[in-house]
């Protein structure tokens, strides 16, 4: 097989939907990846896809060359978890699908956390998946939260001049519009840009504000529509494209 047939080894199971080129990263500094039997902690090392025998966790990864790319949008329930396995035996949004959709080795882009709810993009096209999920790439993203308290004008105006976190970590300004509902609660409409981990569960801890519900509706120019929660569906060919086209993709890039 010549020599330039070979890929990096991030490149190969980003490829293959195992993980974002940077999750793939620390999955292989993890020890968690074999080539030909042996474990490989260097993210560069070159594999030639056909010829070398690539495992994750133990198990084949087989390569996804050529392999036809598919987009699935999942409206994720609450109590799932959005990772691929659960240690703990949860129920995961892979569950969710059927066997022929697992069997394309899709990874969900992004994490919604356990007790939240709402559109999740699961794909084995790893530029886009790399694309979605890199800091350099700010994408909107769109919540709906729904909170028991009346909210003040004090707080919306800190989360929109950018707040830092008890953390210390400081937060982008976050684009928040606030209406009362019924029972005294408020449901919050939240675009962020930032990749900050649990990021609304935090400010609105910091802010004194109980959230009732948490649901991302957007993710770039896709939308959770009336997609019931537990159900998936395709991509459509002008989403895609409208996708690819948001991320800086030309027509035809990807596994596709």
């Amino acid at each position: 097989m010549p020599e330039d047939s070979a890929v990096r080894l991030n490149k190969f199971l980003a490829e293959a939907g195992i993980a974002s080129r940077r999750g793939a990263d620390a999955l292989i500094q993890a020890g968690r990846v074999t080539v030909n039997g042996a474990v490989q902690r260097e993210p560069g090392t070159r594999v030639a896809p056909g010829r070398d025998q690539v495992a994750f966790d133990g198990s084949p990864v087989a390569c996804a060359q050529g392999a036809t790319a598919v987009y699935v949008m999942l409206h994720k329930p609450v109590h799932t978890v959005s990772t691929v396995r659960d240690p703990q035996g949860r129920k995961t949004v892979l569950d969710l699908l059927p066997e022929e959709l697992r069997a394309q080795r899709l990874f969900p882009v992004g994490r919604l956390d356990y007790m939240s709810e709402g559109l999740l993009l699961l794909t084995n096209d790893g530029e886009v998946t790399l694309r979605l999920t890199h800091p350099s790439h700010e994408h909107p993203k769109r919540y709906e939260v729904l909170v028991r308290e009346a909210v003040p004008e004090k707080s919306l105006q800190t989360m929109r001049n950018g707040m830092r976190l008890r953390e210390g970590e400081r937060l982008a300004p976050v684009d928040v519009q606030a209406s009362a509902e019924r029972n005294g609660t408020t449901m919050l409409r939240m675009t962020l840009r930032q990749g900050v981990n649990r990021q609304i569960r935090r400010m609105c801890r910091d802010l004194g504000l109980t959230i009732l519900r948490l649901r991302r509706t957007d993710l770039g120019p896709l939308t959770l529509g009336g997609l019931a929660s537990g159900t998936w569906r395709h991509l459509s060919e002008g989403e895609i494209l409208q996708l690819k086209s948001s991320l800086g993709m030309a027509q035809g890039t990807g596994n596709a």
